[in-house]
């Protein structure tokens, strides 16, 4: 299916969950640009809702990924946003179809299917961009070009912070979707190769070695109060950060992002009213005792990695923090940066004058999500399947298989105990 470059890309959603529909937002938005064309989705009511938002025709609504490739080829592009363990699927369908694709990190968390998709899709000539949403956002844009320019000379080494959040941590990765390795995919790979990625291409050289620590220390058994029921609706009296009363229940203390984020995952529903949203605290998975779970994923990690050139990274993913954020200092031989997502300016030192000077972010009206990079991936996504896209920030898909390995080495390396693992 040839797209004019008058006409905006068409696109099918494979998996209208939370980032289905963030992706898919950018179509309402920018109709010129991208038209949702389909959804194939399980679970009725959110395809429903889907469909009839993007006013989707009944021959281009499925339940699964398998009905969407056994038709005829209907859009020019498909966004892959199923769960860490169901991309290969789909992707490998799409590339055999034609599709060029927007596919959900990460690619997969086995390696041998990363390889073969990207394999894939160089082989057939096919597009292929993964979320690696921090790549697009002004912010890191910024850091890039100011690194880019030479101001602080070589790239000696690096610390980057991801500041998961606390609460953030207990919704996904305690009782949320993520919560158990062999069901999505270690915490390192599932929520941290964004960062991964976002080192590599900033530091623009291969990564050698790899080595890390790191485990599941707070949200288990040992830390519950012994007499917490399995459920924080079962009369629980202890006064805990985690409730999910607290943060699920609308009118609550964090109305906001029960609303905008905990209630409608918990629920599956859009707009769930507090009876529906009592109803899955006590019988779904998100109104567990925090303690009281089947996860297993780490609440904490570090990651020291070696490049080309003897540059050297520390890394750390923690979840004990106040806020989502990611905060860094990369240090050169003529000067230095330092950085915070959620601020608006960055700092560079200038090692030759001894002077510091604060750069400020310029963010894109209309850019949102995980710091204005949901919407500049989008834009960037639809510039290069129509050919115009400029810029130097793609995460193509051979360039994240690549840095995926990066994080593969890293988990073999925490469970072997932090030993060295080359890359």
């Amino acid at each position: 299916m040839k797209n004019e470059k008058s006409n905006p890309i068409t696109a099918i959603v494979i998996g209208a969950g939370a980032r289905g529909w963030t992706y898919a937002n950018y179509a309402l938005d920018n109709p010129d640009k991208l038209k949702i064309v389909g959804v194939a989705e399980p679970i009725e009511s959110v395809r429903n809702e889907f469909a009839k938002v993007h006013n989707i025709p009944a021959k281009s609504i499925f339940i699964t990924w398998e009905d969407v490739f056994n038709c005829d080829k209907l859009a020019d592009t498909v966004l892959i946003c199923t769960q860490d363990n169901m991309h290969y699927g789909p992707a490998m369908a799409a590339i055999e179809k034609g599709y060029d694709i927007l596919l959900e990190k990460p690619i997969s968390p086995i390696p041998e299917e990363c390889i073969e998709i990207a394999n894939g899709a160089k082989v057939n000539g096919v597009k292929v961009i993964v979320c690696h949403v921090l790549r697009y956002t002004p912010f890191f844009s910024k850091i890039k070009s100011i690194i880019d320019k030479g101001e602080i000379g070589d790239i000696v080494s690096m610390v980057h912070n991801e500041n998961v959040g606390y609460m953030h941590h207990a919704h996904s990765f305690v009782r949320g979707n993520w919560r158990k390795a062999g069901e999505s995919s270690p915490m390192i790979l599932a929520k941290s190769c964004h960062d991964v990625d976002i080192i590599q291409w900033l530091i623009g050289k291969k990564c050698l070695k790899v080595s890390s620590f790191g485990s599941l220390t707070y949200f288990n058994l040992d830390n519950c109060p012994k007499d917490a029921p399995a459920r924080c609706t079962d009369g629980c009296r202890h006064d805990c950060p985690f409730d999910a009363r607290k943060w699920y229940l609308l009118g609550g203390p964090n109305e906001n992002i029960a609303k905008s984020w905990f209630a409608p995952i918990a629920t599956q529903t859009l707009n769930p009213t507090n009876e529906q949203i009592e109803h899955a605290l006590k019988t779904g998975p998100y109104g567990r005792c925090v303690f009281q779970c089947d996860n297993d994923v780490v609440d904490h990690q570090v990651v020291n990695m070696e490049f080309e050139g003897g540059v050297t990274v520390a890394f750390s993913m923690c979840s004990f923090t106040h806020d989502i954020n990611r905060t860094l200092r990369i240090m050169g031989t003529k000067g230095e940066i330092r950085g915070n997502m959620n601020e608006d300016i960055v700092i560079v030192y200038d090692f030759l004058n001894n002077t510091k000077k604060q750069v400020s972010i310029e963010h894109i009206e209309g850019h949102v999500g995980h710091g204005g990079g949901d919407t500049g991936i989008m834009e960037s996504f639809c510039e290069y399947i129509r050919g115009d896209y400029k810029g130097n920030a793609l995460s193509e898909i051979g360039i994240s298989a690549d840095n995926h390995m990066i994080s593969f080495a890293a988990e073999e390396s925490r469970i072997k105990g932090g030993k060295v693992i080359h890359c």
